[in-house]
């Protein structure tokens, strides 16, 4: 077993980090505010947006797509420009998007919550999932959701997972890729207490998942074939919020945190709470991230 490393390389304090995505073509990390750390100059930029960003993906004819507030939009970087794309939600004004992800045919996935009251205490079954297509419609695939949280495609693209977080489960769906629709969901692992509430996920060139726990201080690794727990990886914080893979080979894993709703005595202890912590030496590889095709 190679010996795993840690090493925090965005040191923002973010209130709520979120939606880790890699950008190859500028080996960069993104996140919400929509900020972009380059593993080459070490440096984070940031543009500000007029609602709350909650996930970030590529696009295939260049720059992103976002989710913030209750809209898909699209992303100029260098023109620091948003357009909005569509609006969802539209009767509950007190709903966001939250986790995000595009799935191997080009279509994103993004899910809804209720505002927060504070930190994972919110107004229950508001939300719901959504597919944002290529010719830019959207579907509503069911509602009834507490926290829409992590997401991801199994490595054959027969199998969809998903993370609602207060079911305090980790699904899986039936997925057909021709149409992007998802049916027969069962539960295939349940986080044990101190695990907490899971959060972002992502997947690896084996086909196990990386499940990130919120109040957990980890990053736990699920074989979704056998429903067991593989592996777990703590970290110096307690929120960490999202994983995803990136580098050059896709062999580091890059974490998200959180500092919402922790007093002084508790940052004080935890300093790099809202952080971006870069794993390497897992002795494992990830999917590098699919690109919306609208």
């Amino acid at each position: 077993m190679s010996s795993i490393r840690i090493e925090c390389v965005a040191k923002e304090g973010y209130r709520i980090g979120e939606s880790p995505v890699w950008d190859e073509k500028e080996s960069a990390l993104l996140g919400r505010k929509v900020c972009r750390w380059s593993s080459v100059t070490q440096q984070v930029q940031a543009i500000s947006v007029d609602a709350p960003v909650s996930s970030v993906a590529l696009r295939k004819s260049g720059d992103y797509v976002i989710t913030l507030g209750t809209r898909f939009a699209a992303l100029k970087w260098k023109e620091q420009l948003v357009t909005t794309i569509t609006h969802v939600d539209k009767d509950k004004p007190n709903n966001r998007f939250n986790d995000g992800k595009v799935d191997p045919a080009g279509r994103y996935f993004a899910g809804t919550m209720a505002e927060e009251i504070r930190p994972a205490v919110l107004e229950r079954h508001q939300g719901s999932l959504y597919t944002l297509f290529s010719d830019l419609s959207v579907v509503k695939h069911f509602d009834q959701v507490d926290i829409s949280n992590g997401l991801d495609w199994s490595l054959d693209h027969k199998t969809f997972f998903y993370i609602d977080s207060l079911s305090y489960s980790v699904d899986a769906f039936d997925y057909d890729l021709q149409t992007g629709k998802i049916g027969n969901r069962r539960s295939i692992y349940r986080l044990e207490k101190e695990e907490s509430i899971p959060d972002g996920m992502c997947i690896d060139t084996e086909g196990k998942l990386w499940v990130a726990c919120y109040d957990g201080g980890r990053v736990i690794r699920l074989d979704p074939e056998t429903g067991k727990r593989l592996q777990t990886v703590k970290l110096p914080v307690d929120k960490t919020t999202s994983c995803c893979f990136g580098g050059k080979d896709y062999s580091e894993m890059y974490v998200t945190s959180a500092s919402d709703g922790m007093d002084k005595d508790w940052l004080s202890r935890q300093p790099q709470a809202g952080g971006v912590f870069k794993i390497t030496g897992l002795g494992v590889k990830g999917v590098p991230p699919y690109p919306f095709a609208g």
